[in-house]
């Protein structure tokens, strides 16, 4: 198993979007980028801390390469807007990639570049995700964790920004989806 940690947006947001991606075997929701030692949800509401919220992604580099699942990142978020996922305004909803070594931090540049040509191409904004890192990884609380398994379906926050991102991750991406 191998590990990814990628930030953009809400993280129940892409949390459901990895755990239906074939090769993952765990999401975990949680902070990193910031300067606050184990920081609190309520913290990295207020924006003040420099975190992001991200997900550490485990999955199996035979099923899934690094860089398929960056592509499927940079697909199922708006890479172009800086700081801010839609309605979620702030550093800490940010388009980020965290590479926990060099071949990571090649294969992010990469990503970022097709990304980039790819946005261009169709709305001529400019791909604005960030290359972080290293940094410390918090875990969220638990009740963060599956949220869209376990309670998403009734948030109508939820519901008006996941399923457009699954429509969107088995359009794109339907080989790589599980069934």
């Amino acid at each position: 198993m191998e590990t990814a940690i990628i930030a953009g947006g809400c993280f129940w947001c892409t949390e459901a979007v990895f755990n239906d991606v074939i090769g993952v075997s765990a999401v975990e929701s949680g902070y990193i980028g910031g300067t606050t030692p184990d920081p609190t949800y309520e913290q990295i509401c207020s924006g003040g801390t420099g975190h992001a919220e991200a997900i550490l992604v485990k999955f199996d580099p035979a099923a899934l390469s690094y860089g398929d699942l960056l592509d499927i990142h940079m697909a199922t978020h708006d890479p172009t807007q800086l700081n801010r996922q839609g309605n979620d305004v702030g550093t800490q909803y940010r388009s980020a990639i965290f590479p926990l070594d060099d071949a990571q931090r090649a294969e992010a540049e990469a990503a970022i570049a097709r990304a980039d040509k790819e946005h261009g191409a169709h709305t001529g904004k400019r791909v604005v995700t960030t290359i972080e890192g290293p940094a410390q990884w918090y875990p969220a609380e638990p009740y963060h964790q599956e949220y869209w398994a376990r309670v998403g379906t009734r948030n109508p926050y939820c519901m008006a920004v996941i399923p457009p991102k699954l429509m969107k991750l088995r359009k794109s991406f339907a080989k790589q989806v599980k069934a």
